[in-house]
């Protein structure tokens, strides 16, 4: 088989049953924001339907991919949007509380074009950042099973014997967005022992993507198995992957970012379910001596205790993402390392209001919010899988070092 010299020579992968987008130009934050709002108000409609019965979302990450929103962080020197880090966050919360599973599968595509913003040579930013903007997605084959942390990497990228390209062979797992996908960012040890990334066609020969998740949260990331089986990539679309770290960037906030904004999506849904089936649904405590359970005394006290939290939580985020912009625009070692406490600080808040909301819905609106027809439990499902990405104790470490000894924290994407 013949090495692909370039990869603008590599065929265009098709990765679902809808192959030919228009793709709406976004142009500033404003239109990313209401763009998200209008496509949340669609996607809410079969969530619940949607994970009871793991019907992948093939039709509306093709509506969601068509809205233009997963181009906004595109630079506007190469068409895109430039959309702040803030508005990135409103955007991923916005989509994560119409549908959690979907609000997570394009953290990795954001996030490998944060990487190509940072590290990406002009061919490789020219080239992929139009490919995005036409509507192609990027997913995800980083993580690995097996290896003595979630951070090493044994997946190979060794060069051809004609020195044109390479060939990479290993295996992945929670690949989240990589069986949606058009390209999928590999995460590789090159022969030097230095961890690169590669972009590799999501239909490349060698390339399966086994859909194997079978998490009880997030059911249709389709967070599985990729495995490489000498799969062929050319040299123009390896970048440094380790370098993202190994001086100031945001590519690490930004990644923990989204993901708190996540978190803070499901909660959001959780909350709505609970007023909403409060209100409608459940009965009083006899001692309450109320006719409402919405009048139960204990019931509004708990309710104002979880609507503080989703506000501070909220307020957090916003903080945050203000800081990774500062850091954005001036990459030092002061303002990514206040950027990271900042998202850290952030993720605190958005783990606990998520699990806490998604808890609360059933103790306070009852035995009768438990039946499998309303599928409340999705929620608290998704809060918990999600919020396992990475520990958080280890986020209250961080903030604590920070503050009390100077400690900046260290630079990876699980801060």
């Amino acid at each position: 088989m013949t090495q692909t010299a370039s990869i603008s020579e590599a065929a265009r992968p098709v990765s679902g049953p809808n192959t030919q987008r228009v793709v709406t130009r976004i142009r500033d934050d404003a239109e990313a924001l209401q763009a998200a709002h209008k496509l949340a108000a669609e996607l809410v409609q079969q969530a619940s339907d949607r994970d009871r019965t793991r019907r992948l979302p093939w039709d509306e990450l093709d509506r969601y991919v068509r809205s233009g929103l997963w181009g906004i962080t595109v630079p506007k020197q190469y068409g895109g949007a430039g959309a702040s880090n803030v508005t990135l966050a409103q955007v991923f919360a916005i989509i994560a509380a119409a549908d959690g599973s979907i609000g997570q599968i394009p953290q990795n595509h954001f996030y490998a074009v944060e990487i190509l913003r940072v590290n990406g040579s002009e061919q490789q930013k020219r080239f992929f950042f139009e490919r995005v903007l036409q509507g192609d997605r990027l997913g995800n084959a980083l993580a690995e099973l097996g290896t003595r942390n979630s951070n090493e990497r044994k997946t190979r990228l060794t060069r051809d014997p004609d020195g044109v390209g390479y060939r990479i062979n290993g295996r992945k797992f929670y690949a989240t967005g990589a069986l949606y996908a058009d390209w999928v960012p590999t995460s590789v040890i090159d022969d030097d022992g230095v961890q690169q990334l590669a972009i590799v066609p999501r239909h490349a020969p060698g390339l399966s993507i086994v859909d194997d998740w079978t998490g009880f949260g997030q059911r249709t990331t389709g967070s599985g198995t990729a495995l490489f089986d000498n799969v062929q990539v050319p040299v123009d679309a390896v970048l440094g992957f380790q370098a993202s770290f190994a001086r100031p960037t945001t590519v690490g906030p930004q990644a923990q970012l989204m993901h708190a904004a996540i978190d803070l999506g499901i909660a959001r849904a959780a909350y709505d379910d609970l007023i909403v089936f409060v209100k409608t649904h459940s009965r009083p405590w006899v001692d309450a001596g109320v006719e409402k359970a919405s009048e139960d005394p204990l019931t509004i006290h708990e309710v104002g205790n979880l609507s503080i939290q989703l506000h501070a939580a909220e307020a957090l985020l916003e903080r945050a993402a203000r800081k990774v912009d500062l850091a954005a625009a001036d990459p030092t070692d002061e303002t990514v390392a206040a950027a990271s406490i900042a998202v850290a600080e952030a993720r605190v808040l958005s783990t606990d209001i998520s699990l806490a909301a998604g808890s609360k819905l059933f103790e306070l609106a009852g035995s009768q919010s438990t039946l499998a027809e309303h599928n409340l439990d999705r929620h608290w499902r998704n809060a918990r899988t999600h919020t396992l990405h990475d520990p958080v104790r280890w986020k209250y470490f961080a903030v604590g070092n920070y503050y009390l000894n100077g400690k900046k924290p260290p630079r990876h994407g699980a801060i």
